[in-house]
């Protein structure tokens, strides 16, 4: 249970707002087990835009090849800091730390060829460049088939740990599924030391690789990017069917994101709005998610929150549900109604 940037600040979220955020969940929401406080993609990028990515975008990097947060919009960065104050500020608020990453290996390490930590290789002895995101330029995957590569997702995960990093999520890695990659990453964080969950991105993850995720993630996604538009939630009621009876404890298929409360700040997609479900809507999303037992994490913006949106994340019993039910399942469908049930 947490917060995500994605949905509210897209690219561009500041260390100012991950901590309005961060103050809000301590204040008025850890009590009812929100816990999780998740910057997401390119808190590497100095000049991050509203509305996507920028192609060819320069990043923050060290000397070996490793993202680092963009100074002017993470100032307590700076001087080679990283993350750590940022993480110690919210776990002083007595909650937990996240990034997000991207597949593998930034192309401007490959292209100035900078050498990987505890290895001999170099950026460009390790990335295969036919492997690349489909709509992200920042990085090349890892070819882990080559020596060097495990010391790569070592040094990245190596240096998360360092700055405290509780939850690591890695895109680009489950549709279509990197397979060799995700159990280097996995592999990365048990040779740090630091429990870190790891949730997979974006969907659907394969349904016949669940043995794999199991062994690899905590969270993985079943779908790609929810917004706040009913056609999505819906379709996750027949996407979430699938998945039930593969549910165990501290192995969780994801229905992504909560598009609830204030949204669109200066997100991927739309402009500065409440979220546009209705209440009854958003009443049957909270239901869902929490029958279905997904993670739950919010992309609306903390500091914004109205009395509805609150009273969704504070409803002990249904959150309940989410924590600590079982034997959840579809009792009964016709055609596309679907009645859930859990004990």
């Amino acid at each position: 249970m947490g917060w995500n940037s994605w949905d509210a600040y897209g690219t561009t979220v500041t260390e100012a707002e991950v901590k309005a955020n961060a103050d809000v969940m301590a204040s008025g929401l850890k009590q009812f087990g929100w816990q999780y406080i998740v910057i997401d993609i390119q808190w590497y990028e100095p000049n991050a835009k509203a509305h996507g990515y920028r192609p060819n975008a320069q990043l923050g990097m060290d000397f070996h090849g490793r993202l680092i947060p963009a100074v002017n919009r993470f100032p307590s960065s700076a001087d080679g800091q990283g993350f750590k104050p940022l993480a110690d500020y919210v776990h002083n608020k007595g909650l937990k730390f996240g990034i997000h990453i991207l597949r593998g290996i930034p192309r401007q390490a490959v292209e100035k060829d900078i050498p990987i930590l505890g290895s001999n290789a170099k950026a460009a002895d390790i990335a295969n460049e036919q492997s690349t995101c489909a709509w992200n330029t920042d990085m090349y995957g890892v070819d882990m088939k080559k020596p060097g590569s495990q010391a790569y997702y070592d040094s990245i995960v190596a240096q998360y740990a360092k700055w405290g990093v509780d939850f690591i999520k890695a895109d680009d890695m489950a549709r279509p599924y990197h397979k060799a990659e995700i159990d280097a990453l996995h592999r990365a964080i048990v040779h740090s030391g630091r429990p870190i969950v790891l949730s997979l991105s974006p969907g659907p993850a394969p349904l016949d690789e669940i043995e794999n995720l199991r062994t690899n993630a905590q969270m993985w996604r079943i779908e790609d990017d929810l917004w706040d538009n009913w056609n999505s939630i819906k379709n996750m009621y027949f996407r979430a069917e699938s998945w039930v009876p593969l549910v165990v404890a501290g192995h969780w298929p994801d229905a992504d994101m909560l598009p609830l409360g204030r949204i669109g700040i200066r997100a991927e997609r739309g402009d500065d709005r409440p979220s546009r479900l209705s209440q009854e809507e958003q009443r049957t999303l909270m239901t869902m998610w929490s029958i279905f037992r997904s993670p739950l994490m919010l992309g609306g913006d903390l500091p914004s929150l109205d009395p509805f949106t609150r009273s969704l994340l504070t409803n002990a019993d249904v959150l309940a549900v989410n924590q600590h039910s079982a034997e959840n399942k579809v009792a009964y469908k016709r055609g596309d109604i679907r009645v859930w049930t859990a004990t």
